[in-house]
């Protein structure tokens, strides 16, 4: 049996998604800056991929900039913003458990004179509000914070920080990295006060090589790249029209069945941690028991009430003294999928910083796996995968005290 659980590397692209990719790649492959027929076409596919996206945020399709995907995404908000707006300041808060494409583009603002704050985060990877009202000051430009973490699943209360940096200062901007959100939540950036927001096409199902980025309508960002100013001159270049159109497509599909879907994926969540955590010596970090108000996660999926504060499809799982690197390869010869930490840093011998942030301690981060699930995943899939874990974690723990 084969069990893909490594969505939050990447997806398998949607049928519909691919259907109307190939139909842009073989029949209507216009350029959309071409003043001819087919150029207006292939426009045209674009046109309504933003209207199918800005419909998901109640934004205006306007406010979108396709982008080759999250870390160009994450790349033009930061930097752009930055370099857009001095007079705002030369002071940019995050926190120690972002994603690389926004810790280190905060690296190059600093070799450019930008004073960088990085906030701690609790066990469960929460960052403090107070302490985030705290270091928000005159001088601070913008603010970025990711809305679920990419390893462990923690859910950040975005619209809550907004309130507080907003509060502090009115004209601090405020960018959020949904990469592994988008999806999986509601986020309607307007009424959350985020006025920038960084999406990765390939973790919902589109292809790979494509995103956006939403910038509202008074953001100012300085464009990374020039030459024909297409996309009102904030990313020139040819527009990727099949991947683009793919794109649209793909979110508004998973838009459609959002509730029925994260509500499925809790379940599954549950069930597999509850199954997991039988085996001894296995511990889940970001148990996600505790519960924030709906709003505080962009009204948590479009479920009322109070939402975990872990997403629903990832989960961080510590298997003591069994190196991440072995129980992955046992895991896939049982035909079984996952990641050591997040794809994107499994290739740096370096331990992961969000693990450490949280309080794991260098050898606990380095027998640490990322089980991440998708719309497709079923429960027979999560049943199996336990027992997998069940019938190795214990043998390979043998091997390895000898």
């Amino acid at each position: 049996m084969k069990v893909y659980l490594d969505n939050s590397a990447t997806t398998r692209c949607s049928e519909r998604a691919m259907g109307i990719m190939l139909r842009a790649l073989s029949e209507d492959y216009g350029n959309p800056s071409a003043l001819h027929g087919m150029g207006k076409c292939a426009e045209d596919y674009i046109r309504d991929a933003r209207e199918k996206i800005a419909a998901t945020l109640k934004a205006d399709g306007k406010e979108l900039m396709f982008t080759s995907g999250g870390t160009e995404s994450n790349n033009t908000a930061l930097i752009g913003a930055a370099l857009a707006n001095p007079r705002l300041g030369r002071h940019i808060i995050t926190t120690k458990i972002e994603h690389p494409s926004v810790l280190e583009p905060l690296e190059y603002l600093k070799g450019l004179g930008y004073e960088i704050t990085c906030l701690d985060v609790d066990c469960d990877g929460q960052i403090s509000l107070q302490a985030l009202a705290d270091a928000v000051r005159e001088d601070t430009v913008l603010v970025s914070v990711m809305m679920v973490n990419n390893e462990i699943g923690a859910v950040e209360p975005v619209e809550e920080a907004a309130k507080r940096i907003k509060a502090r200062n009115p004209n601090t901007l405020f960018h959020v990295d949904a990469i592994q959100a988008y999806g999986k939540f509601r986020i309607f950036p307007k009424k959350m006060g985020i006025d920038l927001l960084s999406v990765s096409g390939h973790k919902i199902c589109a292809p790979k090589g494509t995103g956006f980025l939403y910038i509202g309508g008074k953001t100012k960002v300085k464009p990374l790249l020039y030459g024909g100013g297409q996309q009102k001159g904030l990313r020139s270049g040819t527009e990727n029209v099949p991947g683009i159109a793919a794109l649209g497509e793909a979110a508004a599909e998973c838009y459609e069945h959002l509730d029925e879907t994260v509500s499925r994926l809790y379940g599954l969540r549950e069930r597999l941690i509850g199954q997991i955590t039988q085996i001894p010596g296995i511990t889940v970090n970001c148990t996600g028991k505790s519960a924030q108000p709906a709003a505080a996660a962009g009204s948590g999926g479009g479920m009322s009430g109070s939402v975990s504060t872990a997403a629903p499809h990832i989960i961080s799982v510590t298997a003591e003294d069994v190196r991440s690197e072995v129980l992955l390869h046992a895991l896939e010869d049982a035909g079984v999928y996952v990641s050591a930490g997040s794809a994107c840093s499994s290739h740096k011998p370096a331990p992961s910083r969000t693990l450490l942030g949280i309080g794991l301690t260098k050898e606990q981060a380095g027998s640490t796996i990322r089980i991440s699930m998708g719309a497709e995943t079923t429960e027979e899939e999560t049943d199996y995968a336990a027992a997998a874990l069940k019938e190795l974690v214990p043998s390979l723990r043998r091997f390895t005290r000898r």
